[in-house]
């Protein structure tokens, strides 16, 4: 099934069925970039803790390594110290065996101070140029081996400090140096003995590494700490250059361990951080797996309420689309007829269904009462208007009159004649109910001739209608009979001359033409008391309100007849078109 088949399948499925896939859809869609998202921002935080967690391993061996510099600073100011070296020249010329004693006494005193001061020292011994013992602090006797190593170890060092890491017979790191000469006095750098500190590495690390995880700290094949390690070295260990840093997870006997190593740029020793990865993570594991299974849970939650919703918006569209169906057989009874379970809701809906059960209403009323009743009356009102004259019978009498008063040379009478037959033919004619503009002035024209030979002078007629608007439609007699109340309420009550005029303009709102006279004018007000009944006509033609209403009814209740207030003499009728109405 290619996609334009879906896509013509989707386009006519039901409304509802159409507003569950799209509400599914953008609920999953919306899932898929939220989890997209809390994932990225998870291996983000994730990347974080990895880097923090290296950090932290950072500082402590940052922090181990100026411990121990600091130590290493505590053993030069030792054997930098001018009595240290004076009781040592003192020792090493073959003194007298008490005042060996006595120096020897001062040596251990004095180391004894120094191993004090330090929380971190199990002792401080130095072994003279005659291979005695000089110690301070939790001794640890020495055998011979043991001697030796430290010696050879220090004598490498010619003078610099040397490390010697913890075994299985001594648990303590300890720093060793040659003691040479160099008395102010005496700058020959001789051998004068060799300084031994034994460093308590447990506490040391225990006091200043983090409290998660294992750390361990390790030179070449030589483990500094602990003095019994957890894990392979070999296995977690990976080369890695001085001064560099990283981490890894590691999985070992079924378990998942994060894994932080650096290597100190002073001592080249590596430190390890090995962390069992649950005991960081299990919560934000955790999260992760409940965030999942909300956004799962929420999912199918909206879904259903989707669907739910869906079917609650397209059941009263059903509802009405059966009502209009009964409607369009012409049923309007039944398809009134909306179940009564309660109140129409006020949404768009709701608010559809009441406006669908008035235009029923309103139609069926206008069918049956109404709308029936108006036409019958409008097409009796007019045949009775037709039906008072003959209009054969007129039209002959009328051809006889013309053809007298051409024989009797009276131009007058033809004239008059003439345009009275023409007026009535276009009255009486209701074949063409709409007509232009043109034909309506040339109707005017007609009647105005008729009164031009009874009034003569008294009446002026002028006409500023321009061409463009000769072609537009308005209903058949509506200048005329205001041309004919113009005469009757304008000219007729005075004795002077009276100018009527007809005008037309056009402008953005419409089309408008205007009947002027110079009259007394209308009363304000006139078309809402006539309309109102609070007035009524004594005339016998056809009044202001039957041209208004059938302006409405042809264009619409925005256009009709105004009368125009403002003017200064006589009366102004306007009448308001519609643009764009050509024949």
């Amino acid at each position: 099934m290619g996609l334009r088949s879906v896509l013509d399948m989707y386009r006519h499925m039901k409304i509802k069925n159409k507003l569950s896939i799209l509400i599914t859809m953008i609920i999953a869609v919306s899932l898929a970039f939220t989890i997209l998202i809390q994932q990225y921002v998870f291996s983000i935080y994730d990347g974080q803790i990895y880097d923090k967690s290296s950090r932290v391993l950072n500082l402590s061996s940052t922090a181990i390594e100026t411990e121990l510099k600091r130590l290493q600073q505590l053993s030069y100011r030792i054997l930098a110290e001018e009595q240290v070296q004076d009781w040592l020249t003192s020792l090493k010329k073959n003194p007298s065996d008490y005042d060996r004693l006595i120096v020897s006494q001062y040596l251990v005193d004095r180391l004894i101070s120094y191993s004090g001061e330090e929380p971190y020292l199990f002792s401080i011994q130095i072994m003279d140029a005659k291979g005695n013992e000089h110690e301070g602090g939790n001794i640890l006797r020495m055998d011979a081996e043991r001697k030796r190593q430290i010696l050879d170890v220090a004598a490498q060092g010619n003078g610099e400090n040397r490390w010697i890491y913890p075994d299985s017979k001594d648990s303590a790191l300890i720093a060793t140096r040659e003691i040479r000469s160099f008395h102010k006095t005496n700058f020959d750098l001789d051998y004068l003995g060799t300084l031994v500190i034994r460093i308590n590495i447990e506490k040391l690390v225990r006091d200043i590494a983090p409290e998660e995880g294992d750390v361990m700290i390790v030179s070449d094949e030589h483990v500094i700490f602990p003095s019994e390690p957890s894990f392979d070295l070999d296995r977690i260990m990976k080369p890695v250059n001085a001064g560099s840093k990283g981490y890894e997870i590691q999985n070992m006997n079924g378990e998942e361990y994060f894994i932080a190593q650096i290597q100190s740029l002073n001592t080249g020793w590596t430190y390890l951080n090995v962390t069992p990865f649950n005991q960081i993570f299990d919560r934000i594991i955790f999260i992760k797996e409940m965030v999942v299974f909300v956004f799962i849970a929420i999912f199918i939650v909206v879904i259903l309420l989707g669907i739910r919703f869906s079917y609650s918006l397209t059941r009263p569209i059903d509802e009405l689309m059966v009502r209009m169906k009964l409607a369009e057989k012409g049923n309007f009874e039944e398809a009134n007829l909306f179940p009564s379970g309660g109140q129409v809701a006020m949404d768009e809906i709701g608010l559809l269904q009441r406006s669908f059960r008035f235009m029923i209403e309103r139609i069926n009323t206008l069918i049956q009462e109404n709308y029936a009743n108006r036409l019958l009356i409008k097409e009796t009102e007019f045949k009775a208007l037709q039906s008072q004259i003959n209009p054969h019978f007129l039209y002959n009498t009328l051809e006889s009159i013309n053809w007298m008063a051409k024989v009797n040379r009276q131009d007058k009478i033809s004239e008059m004649v003439e345009a009275l037959a023409y007026l009535l033919r276009h009255s009486v004619d209701l074949k063409e109910p709409i007509i232009t503009l043109g034909e309506e002035i040339d109707i005017v024209r007609s009647y105005v001739t008729i009164q031009k030979i009874r009034f003569e002078e008294r009446l002026v007629f002028k006409l500023d209608v321009p061409e463009e608007l000769m072609s537009r439609a308005i209903p058949k007699l509506t200048l005329q009979p205001l041309m004919e109340n113009a005469i009757h309420y304008a000219l007729e009550s005075i004795i002077e001359p009276c100018e009527i005029s007809i005008r037309g303009w056009s402008n953005e709102e419409g089309i408008f033409l205007a009947v002027d006279d110079t009259g007394p004018g209308f009363p304000k007000g006139m078309i809402e008391r006539l309309r109102s009944g609070e007035v009524t006509t004594k005339g016998k033609g056809i009044g202001l309100l039957n041209i208004d209403d059938r302006i409405k009814l042809a264009f619409g209740e925005a256009y009709g007849i105004r009368v125009d207030e403002s003017a200064e003499q006589g009366a102004s009728i306007i009448l308001s078109l519609p643009k764009g109405q050509e024949e």
